[in-house]
């Protein structure tokens, strides 16, 4: 291996430790407790040493989230890869976001509700964000009903998701009815 090779694994290493350090340091306290300074004392280099890689915080945010949505994409295809005919697809999808929306709150918030600097929906749109939509596209996408662009009714059903998620997090929506009001949703906007 030549000195260039290990240079650039060893860069990518730190990066995956400062990504995977700020991902813990947000589940565990918040992301208020991401900061540089205390992410440079938890992985042993300096404040420096983590400027040459992510330009602050925002740019780290980011990352989180590109990670986050690469895993949402796998966990939202296998949970409806298992699932046999439209309804039960529809039904597994939601499932399967709610709950990693549940069980990963701060890579939630990395995604969708804080500035990661990251486009939605232009042409720069990073791929791990187009996948996640796709993977959201796949299965809405056949049962968005004669005369709905699929794409469109994909973005509303998402939009219905992520409102569940996000006002049953909140303490706005009491999470024991979470299950009845998944089922509406696939029951009142999926034609199947």
């Amino acid at each position: 291996m030549s000195v260039q090779e290990r240079k650039a694994r060893e860069r990518e290493s730190r990066e995956r430790l400062i990504v995977a350090t700020a991902r813990e340091l947000a589940e565990q306290q918040g992301w208020d407790a991401v900061t540089t300074r205390r992410l440079a004392e938890r992985i042993e280099y300096s404040q420096p040493v983590l400027y040459s890689h992510f330009r602050g915080k925002r740019e780290i945010i980011g990352a989180v989230a590109l990670e986050g949505a690469a895993e949402m994409a796998v966990g939202l295809r296998a949970a409806t890869s298992a699932a046999d005919g439209p309804r039960a697809r529809v039904t597994a999808l939601a499932r399967a976001y709610l709950d990693f929306a549940e069980r990963n709150p701060a890579v939630y918030d990395a995604m969708f509700q804080l500035d990661g600097g990251l486009a939605f929906a232009q042409e720069d749109t990073p791929e791990p964000l187009r996948d996640a939509f796709a993977a959201l596209l796949d299965v809405l996408g056949e049962v968005a009903g004669d005369g709905v662009h699929p794409a469109l009714f994909t973005e509303v059903f998402w939009a219905a998701l992520h409102g569940l998620a996000t006002l049953t997090r909140a303490g706005r929506l009491p999470p024991e009815g979470t299950g009845r009001r998944m089922e509406l949703l696939v029951e009142r906007l999926a034609v199947v």
